[in-house]
């Protein structure tokens, strides 16, 4: 396909967005300087993935022709190299469809992850804690960074509820596959007969609202501290840190209580708050096309079974995409790249068709 036309356009918006980012009046208003330095680096990006792309191409016909030539030794180092060029070249022309398709405005932001038990008691919760890890240790590969916001702890190790921070390059990107039901199938440690049990957990990722998204009236708010009930020494209990946030119009409630401080608790709170009503915001404009239009990969239906692992088999199923690996340990260990890929490259393909590409 030519995208000539469409790279004629990026480049034009591109020429716009540098005038915007040399006026010194941009961060005036930071709502319009946020998402114009955001377009500005991913339309560099998107030119810079398209000049590679016709060096490659460039370079492949090169070698072609070397390839022809008398001269042996030339010929042959030429034709060594064409396998890896095509290999190359494959990949960009794909990267560059996906980088001309409509860009979603939340890929590039930062997640909360919010993990809560469900169905089978303490082996939910165990679970839960487990999947905690696993993505604490997917971040550390991905050079992420990873902030522990709120917790109900189990009695057995678990969490009941956990909510983790995850701040990075394109971390929502590559984490809204995750939202959904999980459903674990194994042995538990408390099981004396063998027998294998199911149990659920749900997956909320969420992209992080910045203040420009979501104001906070404050007439909108009741926010309350009072004194943490959970685990934290002498400090928690003695002192009035926990904060509860209450959102008037619309009943939301977030408590935190994990944080020494006061003041950080009630940070943590706005900020898991502000997130929620985004997502709300975000998920009535999903709700506003119909379903045959809206992929259910990467949705964020919280109530769709997603995933089952199996460990007895060590199998893991994605049901979304009817992807199946027996990589359950290292998957467990936080290498999620292999269910990543098989999923970016689903929602692509229906992302392309759609488009017409």
């Amino acid at each position: 396909m030519d995208y000539s036309q469409l790279i004629a356009k990026r480049k034009d918006r591109f020429a716009e967005l540098e005038d915007a980012v040399g006026d010194p009046e941009l961060f005036s208003d930071q709502k319009r300087a946020t998402e114009i330095l955001r377009e500005h680096r991913k339309l560099r990006q998107t030119l810079d993935l398209w000049e590679n792309l016709q060096a490659t191409e460039r370079q492949l016909e090169e070698n072609q022709d070397l390839a022809r030539s008398d001269d042996r030794d030339l010929s042959a180092m030429a034709a060594e190299e064409i396998p890896a060029l095509e290999t190359s070249l494959e990949q960009l022309r794909q990267d560059i469809q996906y980088a001309l398709l409509p860009a979603d405005p939340n890929e590039d932001r930062d997640a909360l992850v919010e993990i809560r038990a469900g169905a089978g008691g303490d082996e939910a919760s165990l679970f839960a804690g487990e999947m905690l890890r696993l993505y604490q240790r997917h971040a550390e590969t991905k050079g992420w960074k990873t902030e522990h916001l709120e917790s109900s702890p189990s009695e057995v190790g678990g969490f009941k509820e956990v909510i983790l921070k995850i701040t990075g390059d394109e971390v929502f990107r590559h984490l809204k596959y995750e939202s959904g039901v999980h459903r674990v199938q194994r042995v538990p440690a408390t099981e004396t007969q063998g027998r294998v049990h199911t149990s659920t957990i749900t997956v909320a990722v969420l992209p992080e609202a910045e203040e420009v998204d979501v104001e906070l009236r404050a007439e909108d708010l009741r926010i309350e501290v009072c004194r943490a009930g959970g685990a934290g020494g002498q400090h928690v209990n003695r002192t009035e840190s926990a904060v509860q946030v209450f959102h008037l119009p619309t009943g939301l409630y977030v408590r935190c209580e994990d944080g020494r401080s006061q003041t950080k608790n009630k940070e943590q709170a706005l900020q898991i708050l502000r997130t929620r009503l985004y997502e709300r915001k975000l998920r009535e404009q999903q709700e506003a096309y119909s379903e045959n239009r809206r992929s259910l990969i990467g949705s964020g239906d919280r109530s769709e079974k997603i995933r089952t692992y199996n460990f007895p088999q060590s199998r893991i199923t994605d049901h979304r995409i009817g992807f199946t690996s027996h990589n359950l340990a290292a998957i467990m260990e936080g290498d999620l790249g292999e269910l990543t890929d098989q999923l970016q490259k689903s929602e692509m393909a229906e992302r392309l068709a759609e488009a017409g590409m």
